[in-house]
């Protein structure tokens, strides 16, 4: 999966795993354009330094950066192939709660960035992605909308919602030789997913896999970046449960 003369723009780009996306394609040859929050815009310059490529500070729920985003993708590199929709709320979730003890302001936050930005995400990249002749979409899910894990109903439906997007806008752009499909990790052990559960849980969520071990952040890139990829490009609307056997779909 060689990506050279690509421009792919990855969204999320200084969280552990968003990171882990950018090196990944810089590496197979893409022009990368990678975003995130400019909260994190500093972050963004060394990932840019230590991975070759661009950084923008943009907010998935402003039309506004997405425009300057695509803008600048397209600028230094003439067109837009790829675009992974990796940008969510998570690890600012904090402690589980029941969903009886969640506000609107929760729920509102949550489903704006993880469901309306990837939705301006798409919207956003398809006018470049035709006059390119085509692309792909990648969006991010999670297996919890397969599972209803609890204390996090927001984000959980949030997921759901985003593989419905992805089922549509797959839909809609076919003919326009865009493919949009989504990946759905399990339980990954990183930072953000100790900062929401103990040990004790993740080495749970491990022993119930088929592989029996736990989830890093390295084992979504295969997935990723074949659904990205020209070998992908018979595949649209599909979720792809990179779990390591728990969800089997």
């Amino acid at each position: 999966m060689q990506f050279e003369g690509k421009t792919v723009i990855v969204t999320g780009a200084t969280g552990g795993i968003g990171e882990r996306y950018v090196h990944a394609f810089a590496s197979a040859g893409a022009n990368v354009v990678a975003a995130d929050v400019p909260a994190v815009a500093e972050a963004g310059a060394g990932l840019a330094e230590a991975a070759g490529c661009a950084f923008v500070a943009a907010d998935v729920t402003s039309d506004e950066d997405w425009t300057a985003l695509v803008d600048r993708a397209h600028d230094e590199f003439g067109r837009v192939d790829v675009l992974v929709n990796n940008a969510a709320i998570y690890q600012g979730l904090g402690a589980k709660r029941p969903l009886t003890e969640l506000a609107c302001e929760d729920w509102d936050t949550v489903l704006r960035v993880n469901v309306r930005g990837t939705w301006q995400g798409i919207k956003a990249v398809v006018p470049a992605m035709r006059a390119a002749g085509g692309g792909r979409i990648v969006n991010i899910s999670s297996s919890t909308a397969r599972m209803g894990v609890p204390g996090f109903v927001h984000y959980v439906a949030s997921k759901a919602a985003v593989e419905g997007l992805t089922r549509s806008a797959a839909r809609e752009l076919g003919a326009d030789g865009i493919t949009v499909n989504a990946v759905a990790p399990g339980l990954v052990s990183d930072e953000a997913t100790r900062a929401l559960n103990t040990d004790a849980y993740i080495t749970a969520a491990a022993g119930g896999r088929a592989l029996g071990r736990e989830m890093v952040p390295d084992d979504l890139i295969g997935a990723v970046m074949f659904l990205a990829s020209g070998s992908g490009g018979f595949l649209t609307g599909q979720t792809l449960v990179v779990d390591g056997g728990v969800v089997f779909t």
